[in-house]
């Protein structure tokens, strides 16, 4: 398999560039050559394979035969190895819950999955890498817990200061090891723009090789489409007519489900819910694409202005609105409409959602409104305890806290106060010792 610049599509490069470099030089995001096709056959009875099967089988073209079957397979199992239950919580309305990993997030799968990537691809390397990646909450967190103490690899994570909740920033701050923490007096799009320049900056790169985590990263961006197969394999013997509605931030998610649909996964529609970072929503009634600036929201982890992951989506609809618009639907929905919606499932349904499951919640509600002939899963990203801080009083008390993450309340933070200025991250970088200079397992 090949990857193209979608800003040069005559600039190519094989899957183990693509995931060693994350973006091409002409700051090109890559995007497969060609999509594949799944045998029909395998659809119709998926449920008759594993879950790892099922994984391996809806990757293995991607990565083609860069990496051998038996590492590919053993990579898909280290990073399915924990459940994705559905929920049911109202009539015609269930919930993919994605939070049963590590760090209690969706964003554990795409982590992991890389994390086993460039593992295998830097297996005879003789010098160390360094995964720079900006977060907007649960990013960083996964990253840092697929990547701790990975062999020749060293993470540093942007992070916006005050804008991710205390436990968020307990994962990406106290891990220590191979893992380093900047906190940047901006915005995730400062952080997101500071790392992007960095990887076209030949004096750093020569100081210390870069690749991303975020989910340009196209190892980090394709394994989302795991769990959309594996979703519909809980729902498809009752519920054929499925929508998606995914709470989108940097757009990598839903763009995972559209390419699972492109491979062959029938879905009947997606919704892309954002929170008051509407860009999206605008562009879907307007056709003019006008970022702003992000701004802070209690669904943190989706306060971003300009997604990177939107001009994957535009490409895999021939950047045809029309073409688009029938087979995505695009909401925005306000902090008190969150709050709200929280309170009222939680005493509705004794359903406890998070504010990211809140707004891909509301975002189905409002589809299913206009189409009520189908059956909606909203994907709840990340565990309510993860933002427990901010949370509705009113159920705050309710929240379970799993033992898991106790420990790090206790925990001292140690991060790296810088301003949102890309001269700061290149002095820092250029600064900083490796951690991880171990280069084989």
């Amino acid at each position: 398999m090949q990857y193209y610049s979608l800003q040069n599509p005559t600039h190519k490069v094989s899957f183990e560039t693509a995931v060693t470099t994350s973006m091409a030089p002409d700051k090109g995001l890559y995007f497969p050559e060609v999509i594949p096709q799944l045998d029909p056959a395998f659809i119709k009875n998926l449920d008759k394979y594993s879950d790892h099967e099922i994984g391996y089988e809806v990757i293995k073209a991607f990565v083609g035969d860069e990496i051998p079957e038996d590492k590919l397979k053993k990579i898909v199992a280290d990073t399915l190895h924990f459940p994705f239950p559905i929920q049911k919580v109202s009539r015609a309305t269930y919930a993919l819950e994605l939070f049963h990993g590590p760090t209690l997030a969706f964003k554990d799968v795409g982590a992991r999955f890389m994390a086993g990537c460039l593992g295998y691809f830097r297996r005879n390397a003789n010098t160390p890498v360094t995964v720079l990646v900006a977060t907007s909450g649960d990013t960083g967190a996964a990253v840092a817990s697929g990547f701790y103490n990975v062999p020749g690899v060293e993470v540093i994570i942007l992070y916006p200061s005050r804008m991710v909740s205390t436990l968020q920033e307990k994962q990406l701050t106290t891990l220590g090891g191979n893992i380093r923490a900047l906190e940047v007096l901006g915005t995730f799009d400062d952080c997101q723009q500071m790392v992007k320049t960095a990887f076209l900056d030949q004096e750093v790169q020569a100081k210390r090789p870069l690749t991303s985590a975020n989910s340009i990263n196209v190892a980090r961006w394709l394994p989302q489409m795991f769990y959309y197969f594996l979703a519909y394999k809980q729902m498809k013997a009752a519920h054929p007519n499925v929508v998606f509605s995914v709470p989108s931030g940097n757009f990598g998610n839903i763009c995972a489900g559209m390419m699972a649909a492109a491979i062959g996964l029938p879905v009947h529609h997606f919704i892309a819910a954002t929170n008051t970072n509407d860009t999206v929503p605008r562009y879907m009634q307007s056709g003019k694409y006008e970022p702003g600036r992000a701004v802070p929201t209690l669904s943190n982890a989706m306060d971003v202005a300009d997604p990177s992951n939107f001009v994957r989506v535009l490409e895999l609809y021939g950047k045809n609105l029309p073409q688009l618009a029938a087979s995505m639907s695009s909401y925005s929905f306000s902090d008190k409409e969150t709050a709200r919606t929280m309170e009222r499932v939680y005493k509705e349904s004794h359903y406890m959602l998070d504010p990211h499951g809140a707004v891909g919640y509301l975002g189905l509600q409002k589809y299913l409104a206009e189409d009520p002939e189908v059956t909606g899963v909203f994907l709840e990203t990340a565990h309510p305890v993860k933002f427990e801080d901010t949370a509705p009083k009113s159920i705050r008390d309710e929240i379970h806290t799993p033992a898991k993450v106790m420990s790090l309340y206790g925990k001292e933070k140690s991060s790296i106060v810088i301003p949102a200025d890309y001269s700061a991250l290149k002095k820092t970088l250029m600064q900083l010792e490796f951690q991880n200079s171990e280069l084989s397992r």
